[in-house]
């Protein structure tokens, strides 16, 4: 049997970083699921479907990985999918707490289904969503930070 992960988020945008974990999450799974928030509690600068979009060009070329929108719980939308594993990021210390909340609440909900944790590479450690959004709306350079069609898609938004 081939196991399937679930890599949520909200990716508003999607940068270097979490294609640098869905990418090295596909070398572990037979198939990777990026799951992409609807509804964030945040708020956010890009539509579902324009957030989809991006992920699917900065992904593009990879064979096990899907991407697709999700507004469920996340447990619910991995029994949907029938995945045995939620893949999740972090970055540094600080994202551990929130990270192992979720992962006990996840546990809970859902036993069946287990969280891995993937740190990022170095080069991609202190990249996140809202410091590319800052960046991008004061006029700096984020090519590093996100793919090209990306960093295009943040220029014209955030004007």
């Amino acid at each position: 049997m081939s196991t399937t992960a679930i890599y949520p988020g909200t990716f508003d945008p999607v940068t270097n970083g979490h294609t640098d974990l869905v990418q090295r999450a596909s070398k572990l799974f037979g198939k990777v699921i990026v799951a992409i928030a609807a509804n964030s509690q945040k708020g956010t600068t890009f539509s579902l479907d324009e957030r989809i979009a991006m992920a699917q060009t900065a992904l593009s070329g990879s064979k096990n990985i899907t991407i697709c929108g999700f507004d469920s719980l996340l447990v619910e939308f991995a029994r949907e999918h029938k995945a045995q594993v939620i893949v999740r990021g972090l970055r540094a210390v600080s994202d551990f707490e929130y990270e192992f909340q979720l992962a006990g609440m996840n546990r809970r909900l859902a036993p069946d289904i287990e969280t891995l944790f993937l740190t990022p590479a170095e080069k991609y450690a202190y990249i996140s969503s809202s410091l590319v959004k800052e960046i991008a709306s004061l006029g700096g350079d984020v090519s590093e930070f996100v793919h090209a069609d990306v960093r295009d898609a943040l220029k014209s938004r955030l004007r």
